[in-house]
Parts: C-alpha cells; structure tokens; sequence
C-alpha cells in the first residue's frame, strides 16, 4: 500500500500500544519526601504514547485508530471517552475482560514545564491481538507501534510489512520486543536515550538500525536539533526555540505529526521539521489538550507558521 496519502483526503493511520489515564498536576516545585503540597492546576486525560500519539494525528486531519488493551473498567471508559472526544477510534483488544488500567500520575513544574512520570506501563502484557487487526491495518496509510502490549505491536507490524505499509516504530527505551519489531520498521523515532543493544551512543544506534534495514532513523534531542539517517546519507533539523511550560507528551506529539506527514508530500527534513513544530506548539500551552485547539488554524511549513482557516 504505502503510496502517500492524498493532500485532499484524510490519511489513515493506526496507533498500537498504550493507553492510560493521565492524573497531571502543575506545581511550583517537587515535594520533598513526607510532604504534602497544593497544585495550581490540575488536568485528567488519557495518556500513553500511542494514544497521544493518535490525538495529534486526528488533530492534524487525520483518521486515527488506536488498537490498545483497556478493558470493562471504569478507568477505561474515562480512557475511551476522552479519545473519542478528540476523534480517536478505540478497538479495545481486552474488551469483554477485567484489568487494571495503567493510571499515571504526573507532575509538571511550572517555571521550566519539566515533567515526572509515575506509571504501569503494558510492557508486558499478554493480551493477544484483536481478530479483526490485519483487516484495520490493511486500511491504514501509517502504522504507529510503541512497543506495548508486545503480542499486538508484533501483529501489526507483520501485517503493516505483508502490505509494504510505513510502520514507524517509537522507540523510546529499548523493550524485548523492539528485536521483533525492527525488521519490519520503515522509520525509526527515537529518543536521545534509545540503545540497540551493543551501542553506546545515538550514532552507534542509527547504524545498527540502518544496517538492520530500516530505511529512516529519525532521533529527538528535546531542544537541540533532531538527527535522521538513511542508508549513505544524515542530516539534522534545527528545533524553533519555544518558551516551554508545558513537556507532558511532546514526544508522542512529534511522532504522531511524523506519521501524518509520512502520508504527505515533502522531503524528510521538511517531515521532521513540521513535526518538531507541532511539538513546539505543545510544549507553548498549559494541559495536555488545550494546545490541540490551535493545530487546525495553522499550517506547518519549513518557512513558519502561517494561519490557514482551519484547513490542511
């Protein structure tokens, strides 16, 4: 399949992963051990990579699919109804089953948007792929994995490689199933922190990736610039500087824009530089969704940003 995606058509894409309930707070500074302290603000959302991931996408114009593993629970219906709100269609391969939802508590503080993280991620988790994956997979223009729920993403990226679809791995720590996954991946975004295993460094990674057959690595560095490799070629994009305030999530947001823009036209460096943008954006606002208001009235370009009336 893997032919781009029609500027004038929604492009499809499906997200594999993780799905959680995100309980964020915004404080001027981190407790101390046995203290108690007042939060300005407070924000409940889902959370996890590829739901994020999904909502950025589904912000951009596109048609977002999440296939995750949640459940009859409570916390999963608040999961699902805050994707849903954002336009992110669930298949929820646990449904008809009870589970614990992976709650993550988080803390941002304010002066400098840095963020904590306390979760239970789906690392390992056995919850086997739903029965109708290959035929959602088959409809997609980009495929996400971020390497949860092992047994799913394994699936997905079988059927994303069967239909020669771009399957874009999130790499942001390595996990048993990335070895799985890899020889199947079109692109690979990773963190600055992600290691193959046998590597020391991002340069290293890049190799051993290439090597492995991966057409692009692509690598964020927070603020400094992002790096990308392709077999006999690299480069790097330059990161807008950005006053930021708020960092829940922005990584989930440059590579849910990556696999929007992997549908369009464009060079790589103009892909990554649209999609550090869209981070950019995220890291400018306050809450996990109200940044996602501002996605339809501005059209990323490699020259700014310029307002475009709500169209893509």
């Amino acid at each position: 399949m893997n032919a781009q995606a029609s500027e004038r058509e929604a492009p499809v894409g499906v997200f594999v992963g993780l799905a959680t309930l995100d309980v964020i707070h915004r404080v001027s500074a981190a407790p101390a051990p046995n203290e108690k302290i007042t939060s300005s603000a407070q924000f409940v959302a889902a959370g996890g990579p590829a739901a994020n991931a999904a909502v950025t996408f589904a912000a951009l114009g596109g048609t977002a699919v999440l296939v995750t593993a949640l459940g009859d629970d409570p916390v999963a219906e608040l999961v699902k109804a805050d994707l849903a709100a954002f336009g992110v269609r669930v298949l929820d391969a646990a449904l008809g089953t009870s589970r614990s939802v992976p709650v993550s508590a988080v803390t941002v503080i304010e002066s400098t948007g840095d963020r904590s993280v306390v979760s239970a991620d789906a690392v390992h988790s056995e919850v086997p792929p739903p029965e109708d994956l290959e035929t959602v997979v088959a409809g997609a223009d980009v495929v996400l994995v971020d390497g949860h729920h092992p047994l799913i993403a394994r699936a997905a990226a079988e059927h994303a490689a069967a239909r020669v679809t771009t399957l874009v791995v999130d790499a942001g720590r390595w996990k048993p199933v990335m070895s799985e996954l890899i020889p199947h991946a079109t692109d690979m975004v990773c963190s600055a922190d992600f290691r193959t295993p046998g590597t020391s460094d991002t340069a290293t990674t890049a190799a051993a990736l290439v090597g492995a057959g991966v057409d692009t690595v692509v690598t964020t560095h927070g603020s400094e610039p992002v790096e990308w490799w392709t077999e006999g070629s690299s480069g790097s994009v330059d990161v807008e500087p950005v006053t930021a305030v708020d960092t829940v999530g922005a990584g989930d947001a440059f590579h849910g824009a990556y696999a929007y823009y992997s549908t369009q036209s464009g060079s790589l460096a103009e892909h990554i530089d649209r999609s550090a943008r869209v981070a950019a954006l995220r890291c400018s606002m306050v809450g996990p969704r109200a940044w996602l208001h501002e996605l339809p009235l501005t059209h990323f370009t490699t020259d700014g940003l310029e307002s475009d009336n709500g169209e893509h």
